[in-house]
């Protein structure tokens, strides 16, 4: 039959220089030896290093087993408030049901 098709909507809190919270609408292709691979576009309210407002992060990842990869990207013109005009690109990774490691890289324009 091929694999199965899930939307899913997670959130996830940051800690650290990035500190809020964020919601996510995943889609996810899941394959019949539990591997995945997910779209997101995620929604972030947050301050980073001090400035407060809200931008989306477009991720894309896998999963394999227990762990979670991914990338991400802060959508051209999507911050908000303090964040207005911020551009940046990282990526995460962690085991299922754990704390990600996370990097995002960003500047403001």
């Amino acid at each position: 039959m091929g694999p199965s098709l899930n939307e899913l909507r997670v959130t996830e809190d940051f800690v650290g220089d990035l500190a809020g919270e964020g919601a996510a609408r995943m889609l996810q292709t899941l394959r019949a030896d539990g591997s995945a691979y997910f779209v997101a576009v995620e929604r972030v309210t947050a301050t980073l290093d001090g400035r407060a407002g809200s931008f989306v992060l477009q991720d894309e990842g896998s999963l394999v087993g227990n762990r979670v990869k991914g990338t991400w990207f802060v959508v051209p013109g999507s911050a908000t408030g303090d964040l207005a005009g911020l551009r940046g690109e990282g990526g995460f990774e962690a085991e299922l049901g754990q704390n990600a490691d996370y990097t995002l890289s960003y500047w403001f324009e």
